[in-house]
């Protein structure tokens, strides 16, 4: 007696599988949408990150904006040239490289040269620390807080907290945002690769007020603007800035910054 229940419990499973089987047949030809053979191909060419730095909701949104004409071939920061240029075969035109770009964080102020505010010791998550005091957890509201928000997003291994200030690996960063984007005090710049000198600083408070707060703090005190043979960096808002067109990478900027601040990767 047992036995055909079991038999008929198993029949009654086998029918109700095959009824299920026929109805998402039918609805899988009902809901069919046809992919554009291009939207496929290009899909194909991308890195498969899903990083966003195309713009774009990840690498099928990507696809099929390309493949509908409503965005550049270039897009692909994760893919690069090579992308770049497949892409372009498939839509029948002419990659327009771009220069990359990579993150880069303008802060020296690390554990022992930053002045504190407090000591925090909640969830280490730079929002909360944020939330917790206002501007974060040191004197420079301009500072990195260093609790790790962008390398937890980071898809490339890229961006590390090192001694409480993030660091970017350049030779790992594709430049796609994702960082700049989780950065809860929007520090984090996008700045060209070919850019190698640039002032480690996004301090804009006057130089007395920065050296109460940091010992790495940029103090507006000109010498890099004054000594630069190519007129490539200026003090603007108590801040040294590069203009990397006029750069010549001589490095000189940095050898007799007072302050130390700022970096040349050319050395």
């Amino acid at each position: 007696m047992n036995i055909y229940i079991i038999i008929k419990a198993i029949l009654a499973l086998g029918i109700l599988g095959g009824a299920f089987g026929a109805l998402l047949a039918v609805a899988s030809n009902i809901f069919h949408v046809d992919v554009d053979p291009k939207q496929a191909a290009i899909r194909e060419c991308l890195a498969g990150a899903n990083c966003g730095g195309c713009g774009f909701p990840g690498c099928d949104g990507y696809a099929a904006a390309v493949a509908a004409g409503k965005a550049s071939t270039n897009k692909c920061v994760a893919g690069g040239v090579e992308t770049a240029m497949q892409i372009a075969e498939i839509m029948g035109g002419t990659a327009v490289v771009e220069e990359a770009k990579v993150a880069f964080v303008p802060c020296s102020g690390t554990i022992g040269h930053a002045e504190p505010r407090f000591n925090y010791n909640g969830p280490q998550d730079c929002r909360a620390a944020m939330l917790f005091g206002g501007k974060g957890n040191k004197t420079c509201t301009f500072a990195c807080i260093g609790l790790g928000n962008c390398t937890n997003v980071c898809q490339f291994d890229a961006i590390h907290i090192v001694d409480g200030v993030a660091k970017v690996d350049r030779d790992n960063c594709v430049g796609c945002g994702s960082c700049a984007e989780a950065c809860p005090k929007s520090i984090i710049k996008l700045l060209p690769k070919s850019q190698i000198v640039m002032p480690a600083c996004g301090n804009h408070d006057k130089g007395a007020k920065v050296m109460k707060m940091c010992d790495f703090g940029c103090i507006g005190c000109m010498k890099c603007q004054r000594e630069c043979p190519a007129d490539a960096i200026h003090v603007v808002d108590a801040l040294a800035v590069v203009d990397n067109d006029k750069c010549t990478k001589c490095g000189h900027c940095a050898e007799i910054c007072p302050r130390h601040i700022i970096t040349n990767l050319s050395k």
